[in-house]
Protein backbone atom coordinates (compact mmCIF):
# COMPACT_ATOMS: atom_id res chain seq x y z
CA UNK A 1 0.00 0.00 0.00
CA UNK A 2 1.38 3.94 -0.71
CA UNK A 3 2.56 5.98 1.81
CA UNK A 4 -0.39 7.72 0.85
CA UNK A 5 -4.04 6.63 0.01
CA UNK A 6 -6.70 8.92 -1.12
CA UNK A 7 -10.05 7.94 -0.86
CA UNK A 8 -12.31 9.34 -3.73
CA UNK A 9 -16.12 8.67 -3.51
CA UNK A 10 -16.84 9.05 -7.44
CA UNK A 11 -15.32 8.23 -10.88
CA UNK A 12 -14.80 11.39 -11.73
CA UNK A 13 -13.58 12.87 -8.57
CA UNK A 14 -11.03 10.26 -8.70
CA UNK A 15 -10.13 11.08 -12.12
CA UNK A 16 -9.63 14.77 -11.54
CA UNK A 17 -7.31 13.60 -8.09
CA UNK A 18 -5.31 11.61 -10.38
CA UNK A 19 -4.65 13.97 -12.90
CA UNK A 20 -3.89 16.68 -10.31
CA UNK A 21 -1.12 14.41 -9.20
CA UNK A 22 0.45 13.66 -12.04
CA UNK A 23 3.59 15.10 -12.29
CA UNK A 24 3.60 16.39 -8.62
CA UNK A 25 6.11 14.84 -6.08
CA UNK A 26 5.96 11.31 -4.50
CA UNK A 27 4.11 10.90 -1.07
CA UNK A 28 6.07 10.55 1.88
CA UNK A 29 8.98 8.08 1.54
CA UNK A 30 8.82 9.04 -1.85
CA UNK A 31 6.21 6.06 -2.94
CA UNK A 32 3.17 7.40 -5.69
CA UNK A 33 0.01 8.37 -3.83
CA UNK A 34 -2.81 5.50 -4.73
CA UNK A 35 -6.32 7.05 -5.75
CA UNK A 36 -8.97 4.65 -4.03
CA UNK A 37 -12.33 4.73 -5.76
CA UNK A 38 -14.64 4.23 -2.70
CA UNK A 39 -17.87 4.25 -3.68
CA UNK A 40 -21.06 6.59 -3.40
CA UNK A 41 -22.65 7.30 0.40
CA UNK A 42 -22.03 6.13 3.98
CA UNK A 43 -22.87 1.91 2.75
CA UNK A 44 -20.07 1.56 0.56
CA UNK A 45 -17.81 4.05 2.16
CA UNK A 46 -17.78 2.13 5.18
CA UNK A 47 -17.24 -0.83 3.22
CA UNK A 48 -14.42 0.65 1.27
CA UNK A 49 -12.95 1.76 5.35
CA UNK A 50 -12.35 -2.00 5.95
CA UNK A 51 -10.46 -2.80 3.35
CA UNK A 52 -8.60 0.23 3.71
CA UNK A 53 -7.63 0.12 7.43
CA UNK A 54 -6.60 -3.38 6.60
CA UNK A 55 -3.81 -2.30 4.50
CA UNK A 56 -2.07 -0.03 7.46
CA UNK A 57 -2.18 3.58 5.51
CA UNK A 58 0.32 5.42 6.35
CA UNK A 59 -1.62 8.59 5.78
CA UNK A 60 -5.26 9.05 4.57
CA UNK A 61 -6.63 11.76 2.72
CA UNK A 62 -10.50 11.98 1.35
CA UNK A 63 -11.22 14.37 -2.07
CA UNK A 64 -13.93 15.03 -3.69
CA UNK A 65 -16.60 17.35 -4.07
CA UNK A 66 -19.36 18.40 -1.54
CA UNK A 67 -22.30 20.73 -0.89
CA UNK A 68 -21.73 24.17 0.64
CA UNK A 69 -23.80 24.93 3.40
CA UNK A 70 -21.99 28.41 4.69
CA UNK A 71 -23.08 31.29 3.22
CA UNK A 72 -19.67 32.63 2.15
CA UNK A 73 -18.68 29.70 0.51
CA UNK A 74 -18.35 30.33 -3.61
CA UNK A 75 -18.68 27.42 -6.54
CA UNK A 76 -15.18 25.77 -6.74
CA UNK A 77 -13.83 26.96 -2.83
CA UNK A 78 -12.25 24.24 -1.11
CA UNK A 79 -13.22 23.01 2.38
CA UNK A 80 -10.86 21.45 4.93
CA UNK A 81 -12.50 20.02 7.29
CA UNK A 82 -11.51 20.74 10.83
CA UNK A 83 -13.75 17.83 11.99
CA UNK A 84 -15.95 15.58 10.69
CA UNK A 85 -19.47 14.94 11.75
CA UNK A 86 -21.13 11.70 11.49
CA UNK A 87 -24.54 10.05 13.40
CA UNK A 88 -23.47 11.70 16.40
CA UNK A 89 -20.13 11.44 16.08
CA UNK A 90 -17.28 13.57 15.31
CA UNK A 91 -13.51 12.78 14.21
CA UNK A 92 -10.97 15.70 14.51
CA UNK A 93 -8.61 16.50 11.76
CA UNK A 94 -6.23 18.42 13.50
CA UNK A 95 -3.45 19.26 10.83
CA UNK A 96 -6.57 20.97 8.94
CA UNK A 97 -5.35 24.37 9.24
CA UNK A 98 -1.29 23.41 7.71
CA UNK A 99 -3.22 22.11 4.33
CA UNK A 100 -5.50 24.60 4.04
CA UNK A 101 -2.40 27.41 4.72
CA UNK A 102 -0.75 25.50 1.46
CA UNK A 103 -3.64 25.09 -0.85
CA UNK A 104 -4.33 29.20 -0.73
CA UNK A 105 -0.27 29.81 -1.31
CA UNK A 106 -1.26 27.92 -4.69
CA UNK A 107 -4.01 30.23 -5.43
CA UNK A 108 -6.71 28.31 -3.99
CA UNK A 109 -9.96 29.76 -2.10
CA UNK A 110 -9.73 27.67 1.22
CA UNK A 111 -11.40 27.36 3.98
CA UNK A 112 -10.99 25.22 7.59
CA UNK A 113 -14.53 24.56 9.53
CA UNK A 114 -16.69 21.09 10.01
CA UNK A 115 -17.92 19.20 7.34
CA UNK A 116 -20.93 16.96 8.03
CA UNK A 117 -21.21 13.44 6.50
CA UNK A 118 -25.17 12.93 5.94
CA UNK A 119 -27.13 9.59 4.65
CA UNK A 120 -29.34 12.05 1.51
CA UNK A 121 -28.99 15.01 -0.37
CA UNK A 122 -30.65 17.73 1.60
CA UNK A 123 -32.90 20.54 0.52
CA UNK A 124 -31.61 23.97 1.51
CA UNK A 125 -34.17 24.48 4.29
CA UNK A 126 -31.66 21.50 6.29
CA UNK A 127 -28.35 23.00 4.95
CA UNK A 128 -29.60 26.00 7.13
CA UNK A 129 -30.13 24.14 9.86
CA UNK A 130 -26.40 23.04 9.99
CA UNK A 131 -25.30 26.13 8.86
CA UNK A 132 -26.62 27.25 11.98
CA UNK A 133 -24.36 24.99 13.92
CA UNK A 134 -21.17 25.90 12.11
CA UNK A 135 -21.12 23.49 9.59
CA UNK A 136 -19.48 24.68 6.45
CA UNK A 137 -20.00 21.83 3.89
CA UNK A 138 -22.12 18.54 3.79
CA UNK A 139 -20.69 15.38 2.04
CA UNK A 140 -22.20 11.75 2.02
CA UNK A 141 -18.38 9.53 2.85
CA UNK A 142 -15.74 11.13 4.92
CA UNK A 143 -17.15 10.16 8.38
CA UNK A 144 -17.15 6.21 7.57
CA UNK A 145 -14.15 6.83 5.22
CA UNK A 146 -11.98 8.23 8.06
CA UNK A 147 -12.08 4.98 9.83
CA UNK A 148 -10.01 4.12 7.22
CA UNK A 149 -7.02 5.53 8.37
CA UNK A 150 -6.85 3.43 11.32
CA UNK A 151 -4.97 6.02 13.92
CA UNK A 152 -2.77 7.21 10.90
CA UNK A 153 -2.70 10.94 9.73
CA UNK A 154 -5.73 12.24 8.22
CA UNK A 155 -7.44 15.18 6.40
CA UNK A 156 -10.31 15.56 4.55
CA UNK A 157 -10.83 18.32 1.72
CA UNK A 158 -14.27 18.83 -0.55
CA UNK A 159 -14.18 21.31 -3.62
CA UNK A 160 -17.41 23.12 -3.38
CA UNK A 161 -20.24 22.34 -6.15
CA UNK A 162 -23.77 23.68 -4.90
CA UNK A 163 -24.38 26.06 -2.12
CA UNK A 164 -27.38 27.01 -0.38
CA UNK A 165 -27.63 29.73 -3.54
CA UNK A 166 -26.74 27.16 -6.54
CA UNK A 167 -28.72 24.29 -5.18
CA UNK A 168 -27.55 20.40 -6.16
CA UNK A 169 -31.03 19.88 -7.59
CA UNK A 170 -30.73 23.35 -9.90
CA UNK A 171 -29.54 22.99 -13.93
CA UNK A 172 -25.79 24.87 -13.08
CA UNK A 173 -24.81 21.76 -11.25
CA UNK A 174 -23.20 20.44 -14.21
CA UNK A 175 -21.54 23.66 -15.03
CA UNK A 176 -20.81 24.24 -11.35
CA UNK A 177 -19.54 20.58 -10.69
CA UNK A 178 -16.86 21.36 -13.78
CA UNK A 179 -15.45 24.29 -11.69
CA UNK A 180 -14.91 22.24 -8.64
CA UNK A 181 -13.69 19.18 -10.24
CA UNK A 182 -11.18 21.85 -11.78
CA UNK A 183 -10.11 23.23 -8.37
CA UNK A 184 -10.25 19.75 -6.83
CA UNK A 185 -7.33 18.84 -9.44
CA UNK A 186 -5.39 21.58 -8.54
CA UNK A 187 -5.65 20.92 -4.57
CA UNK A 188 -3.93 17.66 -5.65
CA UNK A 189 -0.61 18.18 -5.19
CA UNK A 190 -0.91 20.19 -1.99
CA UNK A 191 -1.90 16.28 -0.56
CA UNK A 192 1.52 14.69 -1.24
CA UNK A 193 3.53 17.73 0.24
CA UNK A 194 0.75 17.02 3.65
CA UNK A 195 2.05 13.59 3.40
CA UNK A 196 5.78 14.21 3.31
CA UNK A 197 5.55 16.36 6.04
CA UNK A 198 3.55 13.13 8.47
CA UNK A 199 5.86 11.49 10.37
CA UNK A 200 6.55 11.28 14.21
CA UNK A 201 8.48 13.73 15.64
CA UNK A 202 9.59 15.49 18.79
CA UNK A 203 8.17 19.32 19.51
CA UNK A 204 10.34 21.66 21.73
CA UNK A 205 8.62 24.34 23.46
CA UNK A 206 11.10 26.85 24.48
CA UNK A 207 10.31 28.39 28.01
CA UNK A 208 9.60 31.55 28.67
CA UNK A 209 7.18 32.17 25.55
CA UNK A 210 4.63 34.19 24.40
CA UNK A 211 3.03 37.04 26.16
CA UNK A 212 5.15 39.19 28.74
CA UNK A 213 4.25 41.53 31.58
CA UNK A 214 4.10 44.27 29.42
CA UNK A 215 2.21 42.78 26.68
CA UNK A 216 -0.73 41.46 29.33
CA UNK A 217 -0.59 45.01 31.08
CA UNK A 218 -1.79 46.72 27.65
CA UNK A 219 -4.39 44.20 26.30
CA UNK A 220 -5.70 44.35 29.96
CA UNK A 221 -5.81 48.29 29.62
CA UNK A 222 -7.79 48.36 26.34
CA UNK A 223 -10.06 45.55 27.85
CA UNK A 224 -11.04 47.48 30.61
CA UNK A 225 -11.26 50.99 29.03
CA UNK A 226 -14.14 49.24 26.75
CA UNK A 227 -15.67 48.20 30.02
CA UNK A 228 -15.78 51.59 31.94
CA UNK A 229 -16.73 53.70 28.48
CA UNK A 230 -17.81 51.00 26.11
CA UNK A 231 -16.89 50.79 22.50
CA UNK A 232 -16.04 52.55 20.36
CA UNK A 233 -12.69 53.24 22.35
CA UNK A 234 -9.69 54.46 20.13
CA UNK A 235 -5.80 52.87 19.83
CA UNK A 236 -3.17 55.05 18.85
CA UNK A 237 -0.95 52.21 16.33
CA UNK A 238 -1.56 48.20 17.18
CA UNK A 239 -1.55 48.43 20.93
CA UNK A 240 0.91 45.51 20.85
CA UNK A 241 2.24 43.80 17.38
CA UNK A 242 0.02 40.75 16.79
CA UNK A 243 -2.68 40.60 14.41
CA UNK A 244 -4.42 38.13 16.72
CA UNK A 245 -5.06 40.34 19.36
CA UNK A 246 -5.84 43.47 17.62
CA UNK A 247 -8.24 41.64 15.43
CA UNK A 248 -9.71 40.35 19.19
CA UNK A 249 -9.80 43.62 20.31
CA UNK A 250 -11.32 45.12 17.41
CA UNK A 251 -14.55 42.74 17.18
CA UNK A 252 -15.09 43.49 21.20
CA UNK A 253 -15.15 47.71 19.89
CA UNK A 254 -11.41 49.10 19.96
CA UNK A 255 -10.54 50.90 17.17
CA UNK A 256 -7.32 51.46 15.54
CA UNK A 257 -6.11 54.26 14.45
CA UNK A 258 -2.57 55.77 13.20
CA UNK A 259 -2.64 59.33 14.11
CA UNK A 260 -4.82 61.26 16.55
CA UNK A 261 -6.15 63.11 13.30
CA UNK A 262 -8.45 60.06 13.56
CA UNK A 263 -9.96 60.55 16.69
CA UNK A 264 -12.81 62.53 17.47
CA UNK A 265 -12.60 65.52 20.03
CA UNK A 266 -13.66 64.55 23.23
CA UNK A 267 -13.01 60.55 22.77
CA UNK A 268 -11.05 58.31 24.66
CA UNK A 269 -7.71 57.07 23.03
CA UNK A 270 -5.06 54.02 24.27
CA UNK A 271 -1.56 55.07 23.64
CA UNK A 272 0.40 51.92 22.58
CA UNK A 273 2.72 49.36 24.42
CA UNK A 274 5.85 50.72 22.62
CA UNK A 275 5.00 54.64 23.70
CA UNK A 276 4.54 57.93 22.22
CA UNK A 277 6.53 61.13 21.88
CA UNK A 278 5.68 64.20 23.88
CA UNK A 279 4.45 65.87 20.96
CA UNK A 280 1.62 63.05 20.75
CA UNK A 281 1.05 63.74 24.37
CA UNK A 282 0.38 67.56 23.40
CA UNK A 283 -1.45 67.01 20.92
CA UNK A 284 -4.59 64.97 22.68
CA UNK A 285 -4.24 67.50 25.50
CA UNK A 286 -5.01 69.95 22.36
CA UNK A 287 -7.38 68.03 21.25
CA UNK A 288 -9.77 67.69 24.53
CA UNK A 289 -9.03 63.95 24.18
CA UNK A 290 -8.93 61.36 27.25
CA UNK A 291 -6.07 59.65 27.55
CA UNK A 292 -4.99 56.49 28.59
CA UNK A 293 -0.91 55.54 28.69
CA UNK A 294 -0.27 51.53 27.93
CA UNK A 295 2.78 52.78 27.27
CA UNK A 296 5.45 49.30 28.98
CA UNK A 297 6.94 50.29 31.86
CA UNK A 298 9.96 49.11 30.61
CA UNK A 299 10.26 51.48 27.65
CA UNK A 300 8.94 54.70 29.51
CA UNK A 301 12.19 54.34 31.76
CA UNK A 302 13.52 54.31 28.24
CA UNK A 303 12.39 57.65 27.78
CA UNK A 304 13.47 58.97 31.26
CA UNK A 305 16.64 58.10 30.38
CA UNK A 306 17.15 59.92 27.00
CA UNK A 307 15.42 62.80 28.56
CA UNK A 308 18.11 62.52 31.84
CA UNK A 309 20.96 62.62 29.34
CA UNK A 310 20.18 65.23 26.91
CA UNK A 311 19.43 67.31 30.15
CA UNK A 312 23.12 66.60 31.13
CA UNK A 313 24.17 67.39 27.50
CA UNK A 314 25.18 64.13 26.02
CA UNK A 315 24.36 63.55 22.41
CA UNK A 316 22.28 60.66 22.67
CA UNK A 317 23.10 57.31 20.29
CA UNK A 318 19.95 54.98 20.61
CA UNK A 319 20.02 51.87 18.89
CA UNK A 320 17.27 51.10 17.24
CA UNK A 321 15.29 50.18 13.72
CA UNK A 322 13.66 52.93 12.05
CA UNK A 323 10.16 53.26 11.45
CA UNK A 324 9.88 50.81 14.95
CA UNK A 325 7.00 52.78 16.91
CA UNK A 326 9.18 52.65 19.87
CA UNK A 327 11.73 54.23 18.14
CA UNK A 328 9.88 57.40 17.05
CA UNK A 329 8.86 57.62 20.73
CA UNK A 330 12.15 57.71 21.67
CA UNK A 331 13.47 59.88 19.38
CA UNK A 332 10.98 62.24 19.86
CA UNK A 333 11.72 62.84 24.02
CA UNK A 334 14.78 64.69 23.02
CA UNK A 335 15.18 64.92 18.69
CA UNK A 336 17.51 67.54 18.98
CA UNK A 337 19.87 65.72 21.06
CA UNK A 338 19.24 62.23 19.62
CA UNK A 339 20.82 60.21 16.71
CA UNK A 340 19.05 56.61 15.59
CA UNK A 341 22.25 54.07 15.17
CA UNK A 342 21.37 51.52 13.10
CA UNK A 343 24.72 50.28 11.68
CA UNK A 344 28.67 50.66 12.48
CA UNK A 345 28.45 52.95 9.50
CA UNK A 346 25.64 55.18 11.46
CA UNK A 347 28.16 55.13 14.38
CA UNK A 348 31.00 56.24 11.97
CA UNK A 349 28.44 59.21 11.37
CA UNK A 350 28.26 60.78 14.78
CA UNK A 351 29.05 64.33 15.33
CA UNK A 352 28.96 65.18 18.93
CA UNK A 353 29.97 68.76 20.21
CA UNK A 354 31.81 67.04 22.97
CA UNK A 355 32.70 63.52 22.29
CA UNK A 356 33.67 62.76 25.82
CA UNK A 357 29.93 63.39 25.80
CA UNK A 358 28.09 60.43 24.06
CA UNK A 359 25.53 58.31 25.21
CA UNK A 360 23.75 55.32 23.77
CA UNK A 361 20.27 53.80 24.98
CA UNK A 362 18.51 50.70 23.26
CA UNK A 363 15.21 49.38 21.56
CA UNK A 364 13.99 47.04 24.18
CA UNK A 365 12.89 44.60 21.62
CA UNK A 366 16.43 44.36 19.98
CA UNK A 367 18.61 41.18 19.67
CA UNK A 368 21.53 41.04 22.46
CA UNK A 369 24.17 40.01 20.15
CA UNK A 370 23.32 42.90 17.41
CA UNK A 371 23.13 46.02 19.92
CA UNK A 372 26.62 44.89 21.65
CA UNK A 373 28.13 44.87 18.44
CA UNK A 374 26.97 48.32 18.11
CA UNK A 375 27.79 48.97 21.91
CA UNK A 376 30.61 47.90 20.69
CA UNK A 377 31.44 50.04 17.95
CA UNK A 378 30.04 53.36 20.13
CA UNK A 379 32.84 52.72 22.69
CA UNK A 380 35.74 52.13 20.28
CA UNK A 381 35.35 55.39 18.80
CA UNK A 382 34.11 56.77 22.20
CA UNK A 383 35.80 55.88 24.90
CA UNK A 384 34.11 57.86 27.42
CA UNK A 385 30.44 56.64 25.99
CA UNK A 386 28.08 55.76 28.49
CA UNK A 387 25.06 53.61 29.03
CA UNK A 388 22.03 53.06 30.92
CA UNK A 389 22.34 52.61 34.62
CA UNK A 390 20.19 48.85 33.60
CA UNK A 391 20.15 47.01 30.18
CA UNK A 392 17.79 48.92 28.36
CA UNK A 393 16.59 45.31 26.12
CA UNK A 394 13.76 43.85 28.12
CA UNK A 395 13.74 40.82 30.37
CA UNK A 396 10.95 39.30 27.93
CA UNK A 397 13.47 39.62 24.95
CA UNK A 398 16.37 38.33 26.53
CA UNK A 399 15.00 35.39 27.92
CA UNK A 400 13.19 33.98 25.14
CA UNK A 401 16.41 34.82 23.08
CA UNK A 402 17.99 32.91 25.67
CA UNK A 403 15.52 29.92 25.69
CA UNK A 404 15.66 29.72 22.03
CA UNK A 405 19.25 29.40 21.56
CA UNK A 406 19.06 26.27 24.55
CA UNK A 407 17.55 24.51 22.32
CA UNK A 408 17.85 25.43 18.38
CA UNK A 409 21.09 23.28 18.22
CA UNK A 410 18.73 19.95 19.24
CA UNK A 411 16.01 20.97 16.38
CA UNK A 412 15.70 20.61 12.58
CA UNK A 413 13.76 23.68 12.44
CA UNK A 414 12.63 26.32 14.57
CA UNK A 415 8.78 27.83 14.48
CA UNK A 416 8.13 31.47 15.97
CA UNK A 417 4.74 32.27 16.83
CA UNK A 418 3.89 35.65 15.78
CA UNK A 419 3.40 38.84 13.39
CA UNK A 420 5.75 40.01 10.79
CA UNK A 421 6.10 43.40 12.61
CA UNK A 422 6.71 42.20 15.69
CA UNK A 423 10.10 43.00 16.43
CA UNK A 424 11.05 40.80 18.96
CA UNK A 425 9.82 37.79 17.15
CA UNK A 426 11.95 38.57 14.45
CA UNK A 427 15.01 38.54 16.50
CA UNK A 428 13.52 35.03 17.84
CA UNK A 429 13.91 34.40 14.43
CA UNK A 430 17.29 35.44 13.60
CA UNK A 431 18.71 34.27 17.40
CA UNK A 432 17.76 30.34 15.57
CA UNK A 433 19.91 31.15 12.13
CA UNK A 434 22.91 32.15 13.83
CA UNK A 435 22.85 28.89 16.05
CA UNK A 436 22.32 27.13 12.71
CA UNK A 437 18.90 25.99 12.45
CA UNK A 438 16.27 26.96 9.67
CA UNK A 439 13.62 29.19 11.54
CA UNK A 440 10.45 30.66 10.42
CA UNK A 441 7.95 33.24 11.56
CA UNK A 442 4.41 32.32 11.32
CA UNK A 443 1.39 34.25 12.37
CA UNK A 444 -1.02 30.95 12.91
CA UNK A 445 -0.15 27.08 11.49
CA UNK A 446 -1.79 28.36 8.38
CA UNK A 447 1.39 30.08 7.83
CA UNK A 448 3.33 27.23 8.11
CA UNK A 449 4.45 25.70 4.84
CA UNK A 450 5.11 21.70 4.33
CA UNK A 451 7.77 21.50 2.93
CA UNK A 452 9.87 22.64 6.36
CA UNK A 453 8.07 20.11 8.02
CA UNK A 454 9.46 17.47 5.07
CA UNK A 455 12.44 15.40 6.89
CA UNK A 456 11.87 17.66 10.56
CA UNK A 457 12.34 14.76 13.07
CA UNK A 458 12.40 17.35 15.98
CA UNK A 459 10.45 21.14 15.72
CA UNK A 460 11.13 24.01 18.12
CA UNK A 461 8.44 26.06 18.46
CA UNK A 462 7.97 29.38 20.67
CA UNK A 463 6.44 32.78 20.94
CA UNK A 464 7.22 36.39 20.45
CA UNK A 465 6.34 38.55 23.84
CA UNK A 466 2.83 40.03 22.41
CA UNK A 467 2.31 36.14 20.51
CA UNK A 468 -1.00 35.04 22.97
CA UNK A 469 -0.03 31.56 24.44
CA UNK A 470 -3.26 29.70 22.84
CA UNK A 471 -1.29 30.45 19.32
CA UNK A 472 1.01 28.13 20.42
CA UNK A 473 -1.35 25.61 21.32
CA UNK A 474 -2.89 25.91 18.08
CA UNK A 475 0.36 24.95 16.29
CA UNK A 476 1.03 21.85 18.74
CA UNK A 477 -1.96 20.52 17.72
CA UNK A 478 -1.95 21.06 14.21
CA UNK A 479 1.57 19.83 14.36
CA UNK A 480 0.28 16.50 15.91
CA UNK A 481 -2.01 16.05 13.50
CA UNK A 482 0.59 15.11 11.42
CA UNK A 483 1.47 11.79 13.70
CA UNK A 484 2.31 11.19 16.96
CA UNK A 485 4.22 13.92 18.69
CA UNK A 486 6.57 14.09 22.02
CA UNK A 487 5.73 17.20 23.51
CA UNK A 488 9.19 18.55 25.67
CA UNK A 489 9.65 21.54 27.47
CA UNK A 490 13.18 23.29 27.22
CA UNK A 491 12.87 26.08 30.05
CA UNK A 492 15.88 28.43 30.64
CA UNK A 493 14.06 30.75 33.88
CA UNK A 494 10.79 31.15 35.08
CA UNK A 495 9.01 35.03 35.37
CA UNK A 496 7.40 36.24 37.64
CA UNK A 497 7.24 40.12 36.70
CA UNK A 498 3.84 42.02 36.64
CA UNK A 499 3.25 45.65 36.10
CA UNK A 500 0.26 47.68 37.51
CA UNK A 501 -2.14 49.27 35.82
CA UNK A 502 -2.58 53.07 35.55
CA UNK A 503 -5.24 54.95 38.13
CA UNK A 504 -7.49 55.28 35.12
CA UNK A 505 -8.86 51.62 34.80
CA UNK A 506 -7.87 50.60 38.25
CA UNK A 507 -10.78 48.68 40.06
CA UNK A 508 -11.72 50.79 43.13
Amino acid sequence: MSALTICAPLSFEARALRRGLAGAASGAGGRPAVVFRTGYGPARAASSAAAIARSQPEALAVGGVGGGVSGDLRIGDIVVASEVTYRGSSVACPAAPLLAGELRRAGLRASVGPIATVDHLFRPRQLAALAATGVLAVDMESGPLLAGAAGAPAVVMRAISDTPEHSVFSPRIVADGIIALRNLRQAAPALTRWAEACRPRRILLASPRSFCAGVERAIEIVERVLELHGSPVYVRKQIVHNSRVVAELADRGAVFVDELSEVPDGATVVFSAHGVSPEVRREADRRGLRTVDATCPLVAKVHAEARRFAAEGYLVALIGHAGHEEVEGTLGEAPAAMALVQTASDVARLRPDDPGKVAYLMQTTLSADEASGLVDALVDRFPAATGPGSDDICYATTNRQLAVRAMAAECDVVLVAGSANSSNSRRLVETAERAGTPAYLVDGPEDIQLGWLAGASVVGLTAGASAPPALVSQITAALAGLGPAEVTERTVTTESVQFGLPKEVRKQ
